[in-house]
């Protein structure tokens, strides 16, 4: 989501950005993420989610652990073509000398 507008976002995507950036605020500040807690900062900042997100976000949060999420990364973005180039390279038959 990094290489789009936030205005070409669906809502969807917009409502999960806010949680997530709700979760990672509360977690920096070393406050618990709860669903009311990410509930009461978007509401400070202006904003609102469909009220299922932030209860959706801190249920996984509190089951995989934050820590844990922060170290998946968010899997987007880089590594293809590493990993395109690697049947090419197999393809090339080796040299004998």
């Amino acid at each position: 989501m990094a290489g789009v507008p936030v205005s070409e976002l669906s809502k969807e995507q917009q409502d999960e950005l806010l949680c997530a950036y709700a979760a990672l605020i509360l977690h920096d500040d070393g406050a618990d993420v709860t669903a009311q807690g990410m509930t009461n900062l978007i509401k400070a900042a202006g904003c609102s989610v469909e009220a299922y997100w932030p209860m959706l976000m801190s249920k996984m949060i509190s089951n995989v652990g934050m820590d844990a999420l922060i170290r998946m990364g968010g899997g987007g973005g880089g590594g293809g073509a590493a990993v395109a180039a690697a049947p090419a390279a197999a393809a090339t038959p080796a040299r004998s000398t």
